[in-house]
């Protein structure tokens, strides 16, 4: 059976499968029953994880049955022909024959660190076809034994901000994104140095994040310290911080947010902008991820006024860029009057990093709920040529 195009006609096919009214799923969510018919006609972007979790409570279904839709794309992203080597790839480790080549540490570091540095830049097919075979020699040579320690750093590293970030980024699923994270995890617990613990609670949190898992995903987030004795470390710590104030708005928690974004922002003065460990942490980041924070709240004109006060030339990567576009798009979206910059915003995000507008769900109910309001004009013609790469009906 083929699933629907979009969030909100996957929401109308399981409350029907259920056979549950507007009104009994609307007031299990705390909703009104016309809010959650414009969410399911796709008027209303259904784009807060908060949201997603009630409303999958009120099903009785995984956050995930809602969030993962049927993905078709005008033509094929180059990037999609390296998820099933991927896939097999860490299916071989996680059966404990990863059936790579031992190879000499330094020349798995110099691989892994083209590789991150060109998922920094958006390269999402390069970082697919370096990813299985990566992966593969990666674990054999680990479990060849030699140069333990640094393998077990160049792991927690390779999965957390290669593999999962990627996965993450073509619209993966959640469970093959988490089987990234859980290497991580593995490895960061045998090295047992709290710097990639950190590493390691960040990919953790994010996958218990994406699933719903809030209150395991603030534990996760909690127990891990990397202290602050260096400029990598308050970085990572920062990372941390941040997406502790994510976790703290899906959970409706204000004074938690507002605490970790300020010593967030505390932490970035001190370390300036950077990228250690490939985060990107910096004040301009932080900016970015108070945008994020603010959208995960439901303050849209609070997210946009926020955008006008980050330079996106200052933030270190495309990466970063992109979500910036991004965010500020899906923050315009909500803004009255200000439908022409939000779909303008999303053009530019997109053409920065095409799968970050295509495959996010949230990303695809936002062009959805913007082409109800889309004209015949120059503005309009954007907007649909963003929906028809994205799969989306036109």
């Amino acid at each position: 059976m083929s699933e629907p195009a979009d969030v909100g006609q996957t929401l109308r096919q399981i409350r029907k499968a259920r056979k549950k009214s507007l009104a009994v799923i609307s007031g299990l969510a705390g909703i009104s029953p016309s809010y959650l018919s414009r969410l399911e006609s796709g008027d209303r972007a259904l784009d807060r994880r908060s949201l997603i979790v009630k409303l999958a409570d009120a099903l009785e279904v995984a956050p995930s049955e809602i969030t993962r839709t049927a993905v078709t794309t005008s033509g094929e992203l180059e990037e999609d022909r390296s998820l099933n080597p991927v896939r097999l790839a860490l299916l071989s480790v996680s059966m404990g024959v990863p059936g790579g080549q031992v190879q000499p540490v330094e020349q798995l570091e110099h691989r892994a660190v083209t590789m991150l540095d060109d998922q920094r830049r958006c390269d999402y097919a390069a970082v697919g076809e370096a990813l299985p075979s990566l992966i593969r020699d990666l674990h054999t040579t680990l479990d060849a034994g030699h140069d333990g320690e640094r393998l077990l750093r160049l792991a927690v590293l390779t999965h957390v901000q290669g593999t999962q970030a990627w996965l993450s980024d073509i619209g993966a699923s959640l469970d093959l994104a988490w089987q990234a994270s859980t290497l991580a995890k593995s490895a960061a617990e045998e090295l047992d140095e709290p710097l990639y613990r950190g590493v390691s609670a960040f990919g953790t949190a994010f996958g218990l994040l994406a699933a719903g898992g809030f209150d395991m995903a603030a534990s996760t987030l909690a127990d891990a310290d990397p202290g602050t004795a260096s400029n990598e470390a308050m970085q990572a710590s920062g990372m941390l911080t941040l997406t502790s104030s994510l976790v703290s708005a899906a959970r409706n928690d204000q004074a938690d947010r507002t605490a970790a974004l300020d010593h967030a922002t505390e932490l970035a003065e001190r370390t300036g902008e950077g990228n250690a460990l490939w985060f990107g942490f910096g004040p301009s980041n932080v900016g970015v991820w108070r945008m994020s924070v603010a959208l995960e709240a439901g303050e849209h004109g609070e997210a946009a006024r926020l955008a006008r006060t980050v330079n996106p030339d200052a933030l270190p990567s495309p990466t970063r860029q992109a979500a910036y576009w991004r965010e500020y798009g899906r923050a315009l979206a909500r803004v009255p009057k200000r439908y022409d910059d939000a779909v303008m915003m999303l053009r530019r995000a997109e053409m920065i990093s095409p799968a970050r507008i295509h495959r996010h769900p949230f990303m695809r109910s936002i062009i959805s709920e913007l082409m109800a309001k889309a004209k015949r004009d120059e503005v309009g013609r954007e907007l649909r040529g963003m929906a028809y790469r994205a799969g989306l009906p036109v």
